[in-house]
């Protein structure tokens, strides 16, 4: 009886080490498991909505106005009284032409009195500064002479409004029946460049004119000697105006069906509506939009920065940190067939058994996208050179074809599963993509945010 007691105890200790051992290694598992977690940063995940992109397309325009070039009735030295860009009516006096020389001399001696400027006067002078501070860009230095000039025609038109309050100045110094103050007769904006494209109709615009590199402007400077009849600038007769603007035939039919676009101006940042007008070119579309105001804001320029904010675009809205991109391999249609216990898509892989003898194993792919002739699929249990055979047919061939697919991680199965989109609209921050794809994505699915987070198929944290 004491043998078989004794028999007892040891396998009762047996068993308790077992269970010992056991239950111990579950919990180191458990608790290393549980560090492994707290290690882990969460995958962070996205909720798939239905939503809308504004989308916008860069443009340069050339700028089309109703434009007429002034000329000097006189030969002489020329001065301006109007700053660049105002409205003058057909009465105003805008230059003066000094025959003799000596009103430039009169006006630097001081011998008109005394400048006194108003709060306003300055304040419009402090503004030009500030606006060209905030819009300089080293990359336009041609933009500094064009100031250059802004900034001293609002310098002399300040200084020789005292002119005009010293008539009698210039009277007992003999000037005044050498000095010819001009008008231009007819009212609008004046500009003080000309540039050949005064008279340019938008049926005659070609690529050649967008050519910034060979783009030149011509202006006459305030004492500048001019001959009679030579162009000192010109005058914008009317309000309206418009853009010309290359497009692509894509845009071009769908800018002709809305019939109006909304036009964001990027100097000012002011938006607009513009009537569309399609041009079909010899070489090439271009788009007229035409306006009924902001012509004073352009008047200057001929070349004009815009951005068209076409149609909103609807489909499923994702962050575009959430897109990613996928190596596939390209399969022939023909060499894909449905299999395997589950019945879904795959091919038949050329192996061999142990004898050396050729077989053929079915061996299931994921899908991710597909079209009559071409399927791409995934890469994870295939791989380049591995033959394949075409179902019901001796035919085979190498795996050699790959290319790349733009999606998304969907983690509504607990893993990182990859998914191709179709985009198509975006920004800096969204894309909106097709939505009820075959083989994509559905509304409320759960992406994850960052897709540089994650590697296909691993597991995520919710």
């Amino acid at each position: 009886m004491a043998v078989k007691k004794n028999h007892r105890d040891k396998s009762g200790q047996t068993m308790n080490r077992i269970e010992f051992i056991i239950f111990g290694a579950m919990t180191i598992y458990i608790i290393i498991v549980l560090v492994m977690y707290m290690k882990s940063e969460p995958v962070q995940g996205y909720e798939i909505q239905m939503g809308s992109l504004s989308v916008s397309k860069a443009y340069t325009g050339i700028a089309i106005r109703q434009e007429e070039l002034l000329m000097s009735a006189y030969t002489g030295y020329i001065n301006y009284y109007v700053r660049e860009g105002e409205r003058v009516s057909s009465q105003d006096t805008v230059y003066s032409i000094d025959e003799s020389g000596k009103l430039a001399s009169l006006l630097n001696s001081g011998n008109l009195g005394e400048n006194t400027y108003s709060d306003a006067e300055l304040a419009e002078l402090r503004s030009e500064l500030i606006q060209y501070d905030r819009s300089f860009s080293s990359k336009e230095f041609n933009s500094v002479y064009d100031f250059k000039y802004d900034l001293e025609n609002s310098v002399m038109k300040l200084v020789n409004i005292n002119m005009y309050k010293s008539m009698e100045t210039l009277n007992n110094a003999n000037l005044s029946g050498v000095v010819s103050l001009c008008s231009t007769g007819k009212s609008g904006y004046i500009v003080y460049n000309t540039d050949g494209y005064e008279e340019l109709t938008p049926e005659e615009i070609t690529m050649q004119h967008y050519d910034q590199t060979t783009y030149e402007k011509n202006r006459v400077n305030n004492n500048d000697l001019i001959k009679k009849n030579a162009v000192v600038g010109k005058i914008i007769l009317d309000e309206n105006w418009s853009l010309v603007i290359s497009v692509d035939e894509k845009t071009a039919q769908k800018l002709e069906e809305e019939g109006y676009v909304l036009v964001k101006f990027v100097k000012t940042q002011d938006t607009s509506w513009g009537q569309v007008t399609i041009h079909h070119l010899a070489d090439g579309i271009y788009a007229e939009l035409s306006f009924t105001n902001s012509c004073v804001s352009f008047c200057t320029d001929r070349f004009v920065d815009i951005e068209l904010v076409l149609d909103d675009e609807q489909g499923l809205k994702i962050p575009i940190s959430s897109i990613a991109e996928k190596e596939c391999f390209i399969i022939p249609a023909d060499y894909m067939s449905k299999g395997g216990p589950n019945g879904e898509y795959g091919v038949s892989r050329e192996t061999f058994d142990e004898n050396g003898n050729v077989v053929y194993r079915f061996v299931e792919t994921t899908v991710y996208s597909s079209n009559e002739e071409e399927f791409y699929v995934d890469n994870s249990n295939l791989s380049v050179g591995v033959y394949i055979c075409k179902p019901d047919s001796t035919d085979k061939m190498a795996i050699s074809k790959s290319g790349k697919l733009e999606g998304v991680y969907n983690m509504n199965k607990g893993y990182a599963d990859f998914k191709q989109i179709t985009i198509l609209a975006k920004n800096d921050e969204y894309a909106i993509v097709s939505s009820n794809t075959k083989y994509g994505l559905t509304v409320y699915d759960r992406i994850v945010l960052d897709a540089k987070s994650v590697e296909n198929n691993d597991f995520t944290y919710k």
